[in-house]
């Protein structure tokens, strides 16, 4: 049967787009190496129908799919498990952007278009798509819509989900629905885009969406503050938000352990302006300027004044050019390598109301060092939503591995407690993959989890999409 399926997919998408056998690691091994499935095959489409032909020959001998962008993510969602079983479906080839349409100010791209493509056709037509991750070199698409991608333009343009508005998928059954709606008003019944958004490829493959495109900001300002607490931060995030209402599109905080692994593995960068001991930590603020010239220079100067007059910031730089811009975001964007560098850590991905990140940090950092003394947390995200990531790295000199083999399930009962006493969530935007896949029933309402459980059996009743990932069977 194996045989078979292998001989009828090669004659679906080519020989050449079937790869069985030989060094299949780059579509089995996860981002961050913990892990390395085996694939029975790795198929790479070029098309839609492509797509549905391999669906409905995997459905027909029910064989697992997994659905693979650009293997950016981080709780192990995309990759093979080791039974050998599974098909990886790579969109790697699927990258046409098949429309872009001014007027309406949207998009059609297919799944496998690299995000920075995406943002660079955009530009190209003198717009903006304004989904900005660290990993946009790499992630694709269709992954950033599987998984609700947020990134750190969510405070004034909305995670993925709300970027979209129309899908074009291959169901579990391998139909195609076409959904590609430039439309911002349809209500002719269920939103089955938002069904797919977020869905981790468990009920069908997403092949092309059509997106949201804005139009450019006049002037874009950036700015690096230090601040003396996680209160003070909150209070410099409303105090922007009154001032700049919605030019303000990004609000990063940045903690002392995450600037302390840049400078350690990055020397070459430069920290404008280091965090102070304790609770001090530093915030990396961009406001889209709806006019340019010196009266919005000036509305944004205004601002870090009042910052800190208020006491909300103890310093601050403004970027004078987009040269300097750019290497403010550099040393935000370069935590993530600069944490890789040093081994394997604890990462968490926690959605709080911004009102109770102060007392998370406190509580659950004075937690953590008790059971752990020496532990370093490495802070940093998305403060204006109310997304951080909350790493937890090991003391100095520890060895990583052990540390997380030794220590994740203890640390994550610490976290994630504390996150649910707070109204939060364990999954702002990685998702829940196979890595939180038996943490979630901890969290999430029974009746929620029901209600889920009820949309996989309609949509995927073989279970081949995905299998155990966001549910156990």
């Amino acid at each position: 049967m194996t045989g078979s399926l292998i001989d009828i997919l090669r004659g679906a998408i080519g020989p050449d787009h079937v790869l069985a056998g030989g060094d299949l690691e780059a579509w089995e091994r996860d981002r961050r190496s913990r892990a390395r499935g085996r694939a029975l095959a790795v198929v790479r489409p070029g098309s839609t129908a492509d797509v549905a032909a391999v669906v409905r020959a995997c459905a027909a001998t029910g064989t697992a799919i997994v659905p693979q962008g650009g293997n950016t993510g981080l709780v192990l969602g995309s990759i093979p498990d080791d039974s050998g079983t599974r098909v990886v479906l790579s969109l790697s080839r699927m990258r046409a952007v098949r429309e872009i349409d001014p007027a309406n100010l949207t998009m059609t791209v297919e799944a496998g278009c690299v995000l920075h493509d995406v943002r660079e056709a955009a530009a190209g037509a003198g717009l903006l798509f304004p989904l900005s991750l660290a990993s946009e070199g790499s992630c694709t698409i269709g992954g950033n819509l599987a998984t609700n991608a947020g990134g750190t333009q969510v405070l004034r343009y909305g995670n993925a989900r709300e970027l979209c508005l129309g899908l074009e998928v291959v169901t579990a059954a391998g139909d195609v629905w076409d959904g590609l709606s430039g439309l911002r008003k349809d209500n002719t019944g269920y939103d089955l885009r938002d069904l797919f958004v977020g869905s981790e490829g468990t009920l069908g493959v997403i092949t092309a969406a059509t997106l949201k495109l804005f139009p450019r900001p006049a002037a874009t300002h950036t700015a690096w503050l230090a601040v003396p607490s996680m209160e003070q931060a909150v209070a410099l995030l409303a105090l922007a938000q009154r001032r700049l209402a919605g030019e303000l599109s990004g609000f990063e905080v940045i903690g002392r352990h995450a600037l302390s692994v840049v400078a350690s593995q990055f020397p070459q960068l430069r920290i404008p302006i280091p965090a102070g001991d304790g609770d001090a930590c530093c915030v990396l603020l961009e406001a889209g300027m709806n006019a340019s010239g010196e009266h919005a220079e000036g509305r944004f100067q205004a601002l870090l004044a009042a910052a800190l007059e208020a006491g909300c910031a103890t310093d601050a730089v403004m970027a004078a050019n987009i040269a300097q811009a750019r290497a403010l975001w550099q040393v935000r964007d370069s935590i993530s390598p600069a944490q890789a560098a040093e081994g394997l850590n604890i990462k968490h991905d926690i959605a709080l109301p911004v009102s109770r990140i102060p007392d998370f940090v406190a509580a659950c950092g004075a937690r953590l060092e008790q059971a752990i003394p020496g532990v370093r947390l490495v802070i940093f995200g998305h403060l204006g939503d109310g997304n951080l990531h909350y790493n937890v790295q090991a003391p100095d000199g520890s060895d990583a591995a052990a540390f997380l083999h030794g220590q994740e399930a203890g640390v994550n009962a610490i976290v994630h407690d504390a996150v649910a006493a707070r109204g939060g969530s364990i999954a702002a935007e990685h998702g829940i993959g196979s890595l939180k896949v038996d943490i979630l029933p901890r969290y999430k309402p029974a009746v929620a989890l029901g209600l889920m459980r009820a949309i996989k059996r309609a949509l995927d009743p073989l279970d081949i999409m995905n299998p155990g990932r966001v549910l156990r069977p």
